[in-house]
């Protein structure tokens, strides 16, 4: 054993800034364990556990009790796992943030009804995306991920005109030639951002009617209930 490696209990407190007694701690629960003088049975320390030490009060800082860090490499993989979801959020959210302030500057003005029924449906565009990979729709999925953010802005400034064409256009027979022509701009803006092939295999999908209204109960509507009928 080298001396100049070894550190007692007491020199290795004044050297990491540690309590005896939180050292003491440790070494009871298992968390950061010496090695024993072989005729004392003091507790000696060397270098490795000073990087020990620091692994644990990182975790510390990162908010976890003692209790959760004793396996040091599956906490850390789990805090890192918990923080790349974050970061999928924090993202998420930034798009949507850029999406909305797109949508507000290119038409100035937005019915609040509208525009928060696009701001709650942004989030679940990844439930819609578990929908369609549960009736075995991966390659429309595939497809939709490949939008760009731009995509997707030209898309929500679609759904805002369009839906204001529908409130105007509220009560007139569905033959009226106005109406026909926004049905006709509806399917068209549908299948030129989708495309054909998309609009193809969600055509021949065969769902059930229940699966068809948990799609829709997954996106806020714009509409009042009348308006929706």
């Amino acid at each position: 054993m080298e001396r100049h490696n070894m550190f007692s209990i007491g020199e290795f407190s004044r050297k990491t800034g540690i309590s005896i007694r939180n050292l003491r701690y440790y070494d009871e629960i298992g968390l950061l364990v010496p090695e024993k003088h072989p005729t004392s049975g003091h507790r000696m320390y060397n270098d490795k556990d000073v990087l020990t030490l620091q692994k644990i009060l990182s975790l510390k800082f990162l908010g976890y009790s003692l209790d959760k860090i004793t396996d040091l490499n599956e906490t850390l993989s789990l805090h890192l796992k918990a923080l790349e979801e974050q970061k999928k959020l924090i993202e998420k959210s930034m798009n949507t943030i850029k999406r909305v302030i797109h949508l507000l500057k290119e038409e100035g003005e937005v019915d609040s009804t509208l525009l928060f029924s696009l701001i709650l449906g942004l989030p679940t565009e990844d439930l819609q995306k578990d929908w369609l990979e549960r009736h075995k729709l991966t390659d429309v999925v595939e497809e939709l991920s490949k939008k760009s953010v731009e995509e997707s802005m030209n898309l929500d400034k679609t759904f805002v005109e369009m839906s204001k064409k529908v409130k105007q256009l509220y009560g007139k027979p569905i033959k009226d030639p106005e109406v026909q022509e926004m049905v006709e701009s509806y399917i068209e803006e549908t299948l030129s951002f989708l495309g054909e092939d998309v609009m193809q295999k969600l055509a021949n999908v065969n769902v059930e009617k229940q699966g068809l209204q948990e799609l829709e109960e997954m996106t806020p509507s714009p509409f009042t209930e009348d308006e929706q009928k």
